[in-house]
């Protein structure tokens, strides 16, 4: 799978230490930035992300910043971007067996390397398979009547 990952500088050097995983994990990754510890505003990153997600450039995001709440918030508002917080693999698998979200956020001030690379592997290793799709149809409708308005 391609996947594009992000932080900003709060996450970098945790998004470091997750790109060398999925990478070894035997996926392609494209980093979106940040490159360093140097201050960068996390929406850029995430609207990034989410425009190659919607682009079909890559398959699948994982963004960090400082709790993950941030970039989860800027992601959500590219339309048809699911994005979802996880700080555990249950809600990693669930994110996508449920919700179909295209991108997970992580926070490095909350959870360390270890437990970030099991909710990677967790997420990378669930595929959507229709759960939940009436909900996920739902949440799609609505944003299209945003969309049309």
């Amino acid at each position: 799978m391609k996947i594009g990952i992000g932080s900003d500088h709060n996450g970098f050097e945790f998004k470091e230490e997750i790109k060398r995983f999925v990478e070894e994990y035997g996926h392609e990754v494209v980093d979106y930035g940040c490159h360093s510890c140097e201050a960068v505003d996390y929406p850029d990153v995430a609207f990034d992300v989410a425009d190659a997600i919607s682009k079909e450039k890559i398959e699948r995001g994982i963004l960090i910043c400082g709790t993950g709440i941030g970039v989860a918030i800027a992601a959500g508002k590219y339309p048809g971007i699911r994005a979802a917080l996880t700080h555990d693999t249950y809600s990693a698998e669930r994110a996508q067996l449920s919700n179909h979200a295209q991108i997970i956020t992580m926070g490095a001030q909350i959870i360390g390397t270890e437990v970030g690379k099991k909710v990677v592997e967790a997420y990378l290793n669930s595929h959507w398979t229709g759960g939940s799709e009436r909900k996920v149809n739902k949440i799609i409708q609505k944003e299209n009547e945003f969309i049309d308005k």
